[in-house]
């Protein structure tokens, strides 16, 4: 299987800074697969009631929280496909919490969450083993910000690793 190196500073705007810095590690496939075990593993342990229930008045359950996760994968892996194939448009942002409140994700069961999350993994992995590793570097701009699909590719774990530390403090 082919490496992914980690993103060079200069690759993404700062924002992503505070997600790449989460990120322990070079194996990019083992990580992925390993975030997959974690996520599974976290709510087969916690059940339903908790995955149905914010830890505060305003703020996402923990399904809404991997739907999000999810929905946040597939734009980046979206980005990180059109810029590796050379496109030249800037691709838009997009707005989570309407992200989130449109997807009603209280209405999707666990288990489908979850089969789409692993889904969405494999997917991802498999998209990497057919990029061109010279695509890897072309710059994009996605959110008026020049970023890599390197970089994109990276964030995808380093934000899973942000939300999972926040299902450990705050749920």
């Amino acid at each position: 299987m082919k490496t992914l190196m980690q993103p060079n500073k200069g690759d993404y705007s700062d924002f992503y800074s505070s997600y790449l810095n989460l990120i322990k590690g070079d194996d990019y496939y083992a990580l992925i697969l390993d975030q997959i075990d974690l996520m599974i593993n976290l709510f087969q342990e916690k059940g339903n009631k908790w995955a149905d229930t914010a830890y505060a008045e305003g703020k996402w359950t923990p399904k809404e929280v991997l739907g999000h996760i999810i929905d946040t994968e597939r734009i980046m892996a979206f980005r990180a496909l059109c810029f590796a194939r050379g496109e030249k448009s800037s691709l838009p942002g997009f707005d989570q919490e309407h992200y989130v409140l449109n997807a009603r994700f209280s209405d999707v069961s666990i288990e489908d969450l979850l089969e789409d999350f692993v889904t969405q993994r494999i997917s991802l992995l498999s998209l990497i083993k057919t990029l061109p590793s010279n695509s890897h570097d072309l710059v994009g701009y996605a959110n008026g910000s020049p970023i890599t699909p390197r970089a994109l590719l990276w964030i995808i774990p380093g934000h899973f690793e942000h939300h999972y530390q926040i299902f450990q403090e705050k749920y």
